[in-house]
């Protein structure tokens, strides 16, 4: 998959077209993934015990893989992802835009 935990896309179709967000979960086996502040349901929750109120959550969900676009940490736009192998095996995701390797920022 071109897409990673901690990737920064751009939502290209839905409801949420143009909503930018972090790539919370990739659901590979479906090809889906879960983007922060992106895709929301509401939940009720039932009440567990008398005396108590039901709730009504608000809840991510995943959307599919082909409704969004990785934006590129270097240059700041909508890419696709290509890869580089180097001679010793190792592949890179880079830019097709700017030819930069796109490296996985994480918050430590």
């Amino acid at each position: 998959m071109k897409i990673k935990t901690n990737d920064k896309v751009i939502v290209t179709a839905g409801k949420d077209k143009g909503k930018k967000g972090k790539v919370i979960k990739v659901i590979s086996e479906k090809n889906r993934v879960v983007v922060e502040g992106v895709n929301f349901i509401k939940k009720h929750i039932k009440a567990k015990r008398q005396g108590e109120k039901g709730q009504k959550i608000t809840v991510p969900v995943s959307i599919n893989i082909s409704n969004i676009s990785l934006i590129c940490p270097k240059c700041n736009k909508q890419t696709k992802v290509g890869y580089l192998v180097l001679e010793n095996g190792e592949k890179h995701r880079i830019c097709k835009k700017c030819k930069q390797d796109i490296a996985i920022q994480v918050k430590k």
